[in-house]
């Protein structure tokens, strides 16, 4: 049995260090082609339930990625929680500073799951149109999630004020200055969010584009999604990411659904790059490099 585990561990450190040369011996050879220098900087705006730590990037190995193939990367560092309004108005202070400091008259969003719905608030309904080229959606329930309102409207609501006050009371430790777990989780359900594309209407000259992603079984990913992956199907959800149905992924532009080759599929926290694993027939910085580079191309 060790040696088995012995062969298994040696197999993955040899592949994980190929991919790995591999990887900067790419960058390397294509430097001087800075595939990733926008017009505009990117700035990476993150979804519900995390942070933007310096310690841990939400973003995983993504942004080193970027930078190494020329981008200019910021962050919207806005509460963890909060309602789409709230942290709308966070990030459109983020986007004045930087336009302020920086003096690079646009950006480009790339935003993930609830992120997306935060920047689509601060454009449409904050002014900061004028401020964006483009806004690319990552697996962002646009359309919203009608198992977060059966779920709400099931748990009592003791049971949640008291999550959400634990919530809170920790994330405050970790730097959030106001966080707010009800009114994040509500803006979610498929309710609000029909409430909210009512009103945040898309702006002329603001390029709306979205992707999304999805697993193939329970098995394709690690608990708590491999639970929402079931969750979503029993509600009518249809194929989903784990958190985030297909169908409620779509705005704008769709650029579609990522499948790799292997029986795995693509998580919601895979498309962050959040368990730093390398997934076979689907390299994750390679697919923000393209994304980016595309951008670029559009003269973005």
């Amino acid at each position: 049995m060790n040696i088995v585990i012995l062969r298994k561990f040696l197999g993955v450190s040899a592949s994980e260090y190929k991919f790995t040369v591999a990887k900067h011996q790419r960058n390397r050879d294509r430097k001087n082609e800075e595939l990733c220098k926008t017009k505009y900087p990117i700035l990476m705006v993150h979804g519900i339930f995390f942070r933007d730590w310096k310690s841990f990037n939400y973003w995983g190995r993504i942004p080193k990625e970027l930078i190494d193939n020329g981008a200019v990367i910021y962050y919207g560092s806005h509460q963890s929680s909060a309602s789409v309004e709230q942290c709308a108005n966070e990030l459109k202070e983020c986007i004045l500073n930087i336009v302020r400091e920086t003096g690079c008259e646009k950006l480009n969003i790339i935003a993930h799951s609830k992120g997306g719905l935060d920047s689509r608030y601060a454009v449409s309904c904050l002014g900061m149109d004028q401020y964006i080229a483009s806004l690319t959606t990552i697996n962002t329930p646009h359309l919203g999630c009608n198992y977060v309102r059966k779920l709400l409207e099931k748990i009592p609501q003791k049971a949640v004020a008291a999550i959400g006050n634990k919530y809170e009371s920790i994330y405050t430790r970790l730097g959030d200055d106001d966080p707010d777990f009800f009114n994040g989780l509500k803006d979610l359900t498929d309710m609000e969010c029909e409430r909210l594309n009512g009103i945040m209407k898309d702006v002329p000259g603001v390029i709306y584009q979205s992707v999304g992603s999805r697993i193939r079984s329970y098995s394709g990913t690690m608990f708590p999604l491999n639970v929402g992956y079931g969750i979503i199907k029993f509600f009518g959800g249809g194929e989903n990411d784990g958190l985030v149905s297909t169908k409620s992924m779509v705005w704008g532009d769709f650029l579609g659904v990522v499948i790799p080759e292997s029986r795995q599929g693509i998580s919601h926290g895979d498309m962050i790059d959040l368990t730093r694993k390398n997934i076979e027939g689907f390299d994750v910085c390679e697919f923000y490099v393209d994304l980016v580079n595309k951008l670029k191309v559009k003269g973005l």
